[in-house]
């Protein structure tokens, strides 16, 4: 099959990037993005670059070199999909909020939808790649949708998870690690796995790009993140045992890390992690392993999460502890409300947890971020708690600027890493506080003693 039109159902964080780095590798081949949400498409239409509904390092460029040649974003599913060869499902498949497997089976029923559709609206062989992360075996349900319901034509289902890192993403897809792809193994679905290989061929060597059968590519998704998002809590469960014993978890990190059968990524000490896929695809894991009996592995890995929460309850505590076991009507600053830098996702970030639970306690937060607007932080604020969307607005402030966002603050919390925190006048910050002045810094960002030295109280995690 020769692939002249590709289709990627669902404009987000995977299909909006992905997609346009393939256009732009591949000029010869004509790339949709699809969506429902008019707004978001408009968004990726503009012509202001600074408006692209994702803010990625390099996506604006990648986005203006190809959009309009080969690179369309449209709300025509329909018409998108019938003349596709190749489309790829880029869809939610957040966490179950109701029903079997509620807070930890992975809702598949925007997956289903799209296999519907695909179907009813086919009229030519398809290609269909899983691009959304998925729980194993739910390539053989779209199958069955797409052969029950079509029109008597032929589906290939591949599997090709994507392993982003939010903040680097286009550089992680133009230099990748490795190109995961699954197919059935069949004659049809090796030749798949070949097209499709030869489209990420134009740019990436081929020995990065590994061929499996669907289930070992499904499963690789949720494990790779189970993986990482462990060496984060391995590292975190450590913190209580440093601060406790005088330890550094910094320099335990830097021991331990040093040892070339364990590398110093993901060793970094901090309030927790956060993003889209960590959580969620850990809790997917976890349900997989429970449906099918090993309670003892499903426990296993539930762990890494209970430890994230932990962390972020034991951060909040320390602030209350430290503020003489009081922060109402106190002004506390947060610098940081995305989960992580070079990025405006703040979907499961420390801070939402953080600062409800300060809130709770009736403390004024005062937050700067440079990428995440107010809006999104009240949102996620309304959609976490039951307090109402007024006590919400009485309790939280936003600023555009840090040096405001400090003024008057008994307390200032570091919860993101941005780079640019580093660089500020942190005495020109000290002295618009009430003193004494605290800072908690969440990601062992500044120099302790520097900071000190300027007469903060300073607390970092695990020193």
């Amino acid at each position: 099959m020769i692939i002249k039109s590709i289709c990627c159902i669902g404009a987000g964080y995977v299909g909006g990037p992905t997609m346009s780095v393939i256009a732009h590798e591949n000029p010869h081949i004509k790339v949709t993005v699809v969506d429902v949400n008019s707004d978001r498409i408009a968004s990726w239409n503009s012509d202001d670059l600074t408006k692209l509904p994702i803010f990625e390092p390099g996506l604006d460029v990648i986005v203006h070199k190809a959009r309009g040649r080969n690179l369309f974003f449209s709300t025509d599913i329909d018409q998108a999909i019938d003349e596709a060869e190749m489309i790829f499902i880029s869809v939610n498949t957040p966490t179950k909020t109701y029903g079997a497997g509620k807070g930890m089976a992975a809702d598949l029923q925007y997956i289903e939808l799209c296999a519907r559709q695909i179907a009813k609206v086919s009229t030519s062989d398809k290609i269909v790649v899983e691009k959304s992360t998925l729980p194993v075996k739910t390539a053989e349900a779209i199958k069955d949708i797409l052969d029950n319901t079509g029109n008597g034509i032929h589906f290939e289902i591949l599997s090709n998870p994507e392993f982003l890192a939010e903040g680097t993403a286009v550089q992680d897809l133009i230099d990748p690690d490795r190109v995961l792809i699954g197919g059935a193994e069949t004659k049809s679905g090796q030749e798949a796995i070949d097209v499709l290989a030869k489209i990420y061929a134009s740019w990436v060597p081929e020995h990065k790009i590994i061929k499996t059968n669907l289930w070992s590519s499904e499963l690789s998704k949720l494990t790779a993140n189970a993986f990482l998002a462990q060496r984060v809590s391995s590292i975190n469960a450590l913190t209580e045992l440093c601060e406790a014993t005088g330890a550094n978890i910094t320099e335990v990190a830097n021991a331990i890390g040093s040892d070339s059968r364990i590398g110093p990524k993901f060793l970094n000490a901090s309030v927790g992690f956060g993003g889209s896929c960590f959580q969620k695809d850990i809790l997917n894991l976890v349900y997989i392993c429970k449906s099918l009996g090993f309670h003892q592995a499903a426990d296993y890995w539930e762990q890494v999460i209970l430890i994230n929460n932990h962390q972020r309850t034991r951060f909040a505590n320390q602030i209350v502890k430290a503020l003489y076991g009081t922060v109402a009507d106190k002004k506390i600053a947060f610098f940081g409300w995305a989960f992580k830098k070079n990025t405006n996702d703040t979907r499961e970030s420390a801070a939402i947890y953080i600062a409800d639970k300060l809130m709770d306690e009736q403390a004024h937060i005062q937050v700067y971020d440079p990428k995440v607007t107010a809006l999104q932080m009240q949102s996620d604020l309304n959609h976490l708690n039951s307090r109402s969307e007024t006590k919400n607005s009485k309790y939280l402030t936003t600023h555009t600027d840090p040096y405001a966002a400090a003024v008057g603050a008994h307390a200032l919390i570091i919860i993101t890493e941005w780079d640019e925190f580093k660089t500020y006048d942190w005495q020109k910050i000290y002295n618009t506080m009430s003193k004494p002045a605290f800072i908690f810094d969440g990601r062992n960002l500044l120099n302790r003693s520097a900071i000190e030295s300027i007469g903060f109280t300073y607390t970092g995690v695990g020193q």
